[in-house]
């Protein structure tokens, strides 16, 4: 019989968990050492207990960066059958979490569909839902509303859920003060902050928290503290609205691991690349060291169509110092919903920052298949190469569009290939390039 709700709570009575084992083997971990760190919060490991299909992964301090992948449908593009598409490339491509950011008509069919399906971490945003779910105009909704949205995603299974707490009467009030380029730009944000606004209460999620994580605990699922005031431009980022939200996300995080919930929390936004570092270290200051989950950063503002660039940039960057989880951006951001090749686009990049920041991190085995890609290109292995490339199939097809006459080099460098100059002469040979080659091709 399981005496425990949540993974935290299981932690700190010294159980492992079946999830536990999963997440130290695939970290190549010892499993005390992770429980105690899941035990303290600065690793969590998303797991509702409905979500049979999953395999378990941990987000915090001394694992690997972690990406998500945002797929979902809107009000001009809702064709499920697409976002399935999205949903397998994710897990092609092994991903570790997805969020279904849905927001037109009713879209619990497809979510449960997602969890039956997908061994990656679902998260969603229950603010998104509240309008198609409840069948309300945003105005209509009461604060007893929102948290049958919340209960109803958490009995289906989600694994985390974004939930824009912070931003509290408090906080509205720094952002009034600020006078901001860009204003408030998250989705679930702008929502609370104009149902506050127009109805003149607290907002919700703040006001009932302690409802809120009961919910939660119940299900295990972990709470996302969702930063409504993220800047939206870098002329807004560190300002003083992102961080008294930030305040006060702290504050929430302690009361949450005061009920065992997991948390994460998360982070900007835009922001200049010299700010990243600073920021990432005065979040887990504040935050008392919970993994925290960015987007982006993106790194300038100027760049829709390439904003999966600007984006990896940003995240190198800010898990290099400290953060965790990074969501994806795909080219298509600020401009319109992503299609399947902006999705598989946004996932690489996303996975290329990741990657070379735990390499950064020193995580102890980022590096093996880099010194296998070396090897194979030492070797003049192009089997081995696509094997080991992060996208194997477009690193194949680059290589077959202009094939080189002779299979032992590429078509750029042909004769003069450093790899076959540098072999040749290591092993005794003479270099020659006007005779004819003796080599197979």
């Amino acid at each position: 019989m399981q005496t425990y709700h949540t993974q935290m709570e299981a932690a700190r009575k010294n159980i492992i968990t079946p999830q536990m084992k999963t997440v130290a083997e695939k970290e190549r971990v010892d499993v005390e050492w992770l429980r105690e760190r899941v035990a303290a919060g600065t690793i969590c490991i998303p797991a509702n207990i409905h979500h049979t299909s999953l395999s378990a992964e941990g987000i915090g301090t001394g694992l690997r960066t972690k990406i998500n992948v945002n797929l979902g449908i809107s009000g001009d593009c809702h064709d499920y059958t697409d976002e399935m598409k999205k949903v397998d490339l994710a897990i092609q491509f092994g991903c570790e979490a997805i969020m279904d950011l849905s927001n037109y008509g009713k879209t619990s069919t497809f979510r449960k569909q997602l969890i039956e399906k997908s061994p990656a971490m679902i998260g969603t945003v229950p603010m998104y839902d509240a309008i198609g779910y409840l069948e309300k105009d945003l105005k209509e909704i009461k604060a007893e509303d929102f948290l049958r949205v919340i209960e109803a995603h958490a009995k289906e299974g989600v694994d985390f859920q974004t939930i824009h707490a912070g931003i509290n009467r408090r906080a509205v009030e720094a952002l009034k003060r600020q006078k901001r380029l860009t204003n408030v730009v998250s989705r679930g944000g702008s929502l609370i902050f104009a149902w506050m606004e127009m109805t003149g209460n607290e907002n919700p999620f703040y006001e009932y928290y302690d409802e809120v994580l009961e919910i939660l605990r119940t299900y295990d699922v972990t709470i996302s503290l969702g930063d409504a005031l993220r800047p939206g431009s870098t002329a807004d980022s560190t300002d003083a609205a992102q961080i008294s939200e930030l305040i006060e996300l702290g504050d929430l995080t302690k009361r949450a691991w005061e009920k065992d919930v997991q948390v994460m929390v998360e982070g900007p936004g835009h922001m200049a690349m010299n700010e990243i570092a600073a920021n990432m270290t005065l979040q887990k200051r504040l935050c008392y060291g919970a993994p925290f989950y960015v987007l982006g950063p993106l790194v300038t503002d100027i760049a829709p169509g390439y904003d999966h660039i600007t984006s990896a940039i940003g995240g190198a960057i800010a898990a290099s110092s400290g953060a965790n989880f990074l969501c994806y951006v795909t080219p298509a951001e600020h401009l319109r919903l992503p299609d399947l090749q902006d999705v598989r686009e946004g996932i690489v990049a996303s996975k290329i920052a990741a990657h070379a920041a735990d390499i950064a991190n020193g995580i102890p085995y980022a590096r093996e298949q880099d010194n296998r890609m070396s090897e194979a290109r030492q070797r003049i292995d192009w089997e081995g190469m696509f094997a080991c490339a992060i996208d194997p199939e477009k690193a194949r097809n680059y290589f077959e569009s202009r094939p080189p006459q002779e299979r032992h080099t590429c078509s750029m460098c042909g004769k003069m290939c450093a790899m076959r100059t540098s072999n040749r002469i290591l092993n005794g040979e003479d270099v020659t390039f006007c005779e004819a080659d003796s080599e197979q091709s």
